[in-house]
């Protein structure tokens, strides 16, 4: 056990090791695009990835403690009903698409979280996020699959096919460092009441 254990320290290490932070400043850049602009953001998953998906939202609507404006931010993985009642009558792979269509609108966000990138579920809501203008980001491991191509932005945690522990690790890693970095950005937005959306503070130097 304590090689084991020593071995998947050195394999999450080598990862965060290996982040694109030019990728992760990105992602920032278009969560608060969508916050400033009073846009919802929509998060799903599968899995583990549903459970990173709803943790997300809830450090972004709650944990920011965003005064200024809100993170409008929706898990489409919190609600059982509906899951139950897409999957039972469209089909699992249709869990997302159908609760974006009515829900989402031309400027919104949809973060996609996929060990794979290629879970059908996943792919078919980012189709019809693209059909109704929304901006993607894809957050994938492994080799990045189909959510790589198809995001306007793209954290991928590269991988081995089915380490998905390391990935998820990864994942939520990432969930955190957003969490902390606009709960940061929130509170200097307090600190600097005439800051303005034609100026902003410059995103990487929050410290």
């Amino acid at each position: 056990m304590n090689l084991f254990s020593m071995n998947y320290a050195v394999t999450l290490s080598k990862l965060l090791n290996s982040l694109d932070h030019d990728k992760i400043a990105e992602a920032a850049k278009e969560i608060l695009r969508a916050r400033d602009n009073g846009k919802t953001i929509f998060i799903i998953g599968n899995g583990g990835s549903a459970a990173t998906a709803s943790h997300f939202a809830n450090d972004l609507l709650i944990g920011t403690k965003s005064k200024k404006k809100p993170f409008k931010a929706i898990a489409l993985t919190d609600n059982t009903a509906n899951i139950t009642a897409v999957g039972n009558d469209f089909g699992f792979e249709c869990i997302f698409s159908k609760q974006l269509e009515p829900l989402a609108s031309k400027g919104d966000l949809l973060i996609a979280f996929s060990a794979s990138g290629n879970s059908e579920s996943i792919i078919e809501a980012t189709k019809v996020a693209k059909m109704k203008e929304c901006t993607v980001i894809g957050i994938c491991g492994f080799s990045g699959g189909l959510l790589k191509a198809i995001s306007d932005t793209c954290i991928h945690i590269e991988t081995n096919d089915k380490e998905y522990g390391p990935v998820e690790d990864m994942h939520m890693c990432l969930v955190h460092i957003f969490g902390n970095y606009f709960r940061e950005y929130c509170q200097s937005e307090l600190a600097h009441p005439s800051l303005t959306n034609n100026n902003q503070l410059n995103l990487l130097e929050i410290q």
